[in-house]
């Protein structure tokens, strides 16, 4: 629940704090005094929408402060458990900055003193707070409003949303089939195309170009290459009378170890000639053992002309190089993996038709429930529409089974309404007055607050507890309504908060008596308008009820009307 909210240079609100009553909680005050600040405070701290008519006239900032206790929002603390938000004690603070610089408005929000996106503050705002508008009876006029009514309120959801899953997972498959079925001839001409390109490669695919090319080289000049390690082998060293590398070498070394024990610099230069006749030495061999060991191989090297002209013949075929042509094959073989990846048409059918058989089994499922919990809020609906001055009305849902099935089930569902005796059941959009579509609209949310619950308690006696109580907000949903109505309206609100907590803004006295605790809202005109919250009680609550009742003129009828109202209640 919402236990305190703080407001800082907020609109007309310089500075306030209110602790919030666990239960049922009215906002009232003069047109214009600013009783919609609260709920503006509330829904910045759940991610709304950022206005610089929000921060007060003559400063560059504000803030708004909510308080929660989580103590039974399971789901809330479930929630910021997955997304890795420590929770002390049950305590959540989110704390909302709005700042004004060159007429651009920025907006900051932390949880608990760490940053959070307002993405998830949207989502963590959905887990804590039901917001319901003034102009909630419009909702009752949209095709899906009933449907997505009665799912709540029975606590289908899960289910609805189930069935919308599973009618996606087919329509996209189907999707699917119909674009494979236009595109399947020309899948079939690419996949035959690339095998083909395949295959020409299939010869040389596991041939290294470079190293091929080096190997032809080298067998195509190797006579030449034999040739020229003797003549290099003659030169390095040779039991002839011509002078040779080696002897040469081996008299150099000689001359310098002479000086060598006279001379640092020839004794250097004896280690550096060892060092190179050991090089040298190591070539002779090298050449030697080449000259041994190579022979010449006319049918390797006519095999190695036959692969480089493969390669050669198939890069002009494919406009490329020989050194590409493999590199351009492995991107081939890719595009086909992908293409062969696709489903065929006769296991796309099959898998079609699996999703379909999974839809229709939620569907059926879910179409049994609907039809069985309509009936029952049927009739709770009625029940608590005859209190608020509707004795003669009647409510029934209509199932009309669709011809192709639809994300939101098997059946288009309507809910059909009369007011007066005698008079046929027709779609609310088509009979309902304004007054009674907001009685409805009240009924509705007070309804799919309690949940299907909530009517099992009534039928059997047998309490069950909602499995998560957020805090409900009714901005004037009472607007319509007077007299006994109102007063019916204030007693229901105020059952209501004895289970959970409710916020609700309020013209009528007969609904603010009801409250648990009354915050009023006013204004003071001094060098800068200023409101102000005050939560009143006793005499101060006795004349905010006469003012709401009789207007400007507050006689000692209108306070006596004040007073009963609130025995009433203590009474009661």
């Amino acid at each position: 629940m919402l236990t305190q909210l703080t407001l800082q240079n907020l609109a007309l609100v310089e500075h306030a704090e209110i602790q919030m009553h666990q239960g049922f909680n009215v906002i009232t005050g003069e047109t214009g005094a600013g009783k919609s600040l609260l709920l503006d405070a509330l829904q910045l701290c759940l991610g709304g929408r950022t206005d610089a008519g929000l921060i007060r006239h003559g400063k560059t900032s504000a803030e708004a402060f909510a308080e929660f206790d989580l103590s039974q929002l399971p789901n809330a603390k479930a929630w910021l458990h997955a997304q890795n938000y420590e929770i002390d004690d049950n305590c959540l603070l989110i704390r909302r900055q709005l700042s004004q610089q060159n007429g651009t408005v920025r907006s900051k929000v932390w949880l608990n003193g760490s940053p959070i996106s307002m993405s998830e503050l949207k989502t963590l705002g959905n887990l804590l707070v039901n917001i319901h508008s003034q102009h909630a009876q419009h909702s009752l006029l949209r095709p899906q409003f009933v449907m997505e009514w009665l799912d709540s309120a029975t606590g289908l959801n899960s289910l609805a949303t189930s069935v919308h899953h599973a009618f996606l997972h087919y329509d996209k498959l189907k999707s699917q089939a119909e674009r494979l079925a236009k595109d399947e001839q020309l899948r079939r001409q690419q996949i035959q195309l690339l095998e083909n390109q395949l295959a020409d490669i299939e010869p040389i695919a596991q041939i290294n170009y470079q190293q091929l090319e080096a190997e032809y080289d080298e067998l195509s000049n190797l006579e030449n290459l034999m040739q020229q390690a003797a003549i290099s082998l003659q030169l390095l060293d040779n039991d002839s009378d011509e002078p040779a590398i080696m002897s040469l070498l081996s008299r150099v070394i000689k001359l310098c170890e002479n000086q060598a024990d006279i001379s640092q610099t020839y004794a250097d230069c004896v280690e550096q000639l060892y060092q190179a006749q050991s090089i040298l030495s190591d070539v002779s061999s090298s050449l030697a053992d080449y000259g041994e060991e190579q022979s010449l191989d006319p049918e390797r090297l006519a095999e190695l002309d036959e692969q480089l002209s493969t390669f050669h013949r198939l890069a002009r075929k494919y406009q490329t190089t020989p050194e590409q042509l493999l590199v351009d094959s492995a991107d081939w073989q890719n595009q086909l993996d992908e293409l062969t990846a696709v489903m065929s048409p006769e296991a796309l059918a099959e898998e079609i038709e699996r999703a379909y058989q999974a839809y229709l089994t939620l569907a059926k499922q879910l179409d049994d429930v609907r039809q069985q919990h309509a009936e029952k809020l049927a009739t709770v609906l009625v029940e608590r529409l005859r209190l608020l001055a509707l004795p003669n009305v009647q409510a029934k849902f209509c199932f009309e089974t669709l011809e192709k099935p639809q994300s939101f089930g098997l059946s288009n569902i309507e809910l059909l309404f009369s007011a007066n005796v005698g008079m046929p059941l027709q779609p609310i959009h088509k009979i309902a007055s304004g007054g009674e579509l907001s009685r409805l609209a009240l009924v509705m949310q007070v309804i799919d607050a309690q949940g299907i619950c909530r009517y099992q308690k009534e039928q059997n006696n047998t309490p069950t507890p909602n499995s998560t109580k957020q805090l409900l907000v009714f901005d004037e949903v009472d607007v319509g309504i007077s007299g006994g109505t109102a007063q019916v309206v204030g007693e229901l609100l105020r059952e209501l908060g004895e289970e959970q907590q409710i916020i609700a803004i309020t013209h009528q006295a007969q609904v603010a008596s009801q409250a648990h605790q009354h915050i009023l809202v006013y204004k003071t005109q001094q060098e800068q308008a200023q409101s102000h919250l005050q939560i009143i009680s006793d005499d101060a609550q006795v004349q905010e009820l006469a003012r709401m009742s009789g207007g400007v003129n507050i006689t000692q009828t209108t306070l006596d009307h004040a007073r009963s109202l609130l025995t009433n209640r203590q009474n009661g």
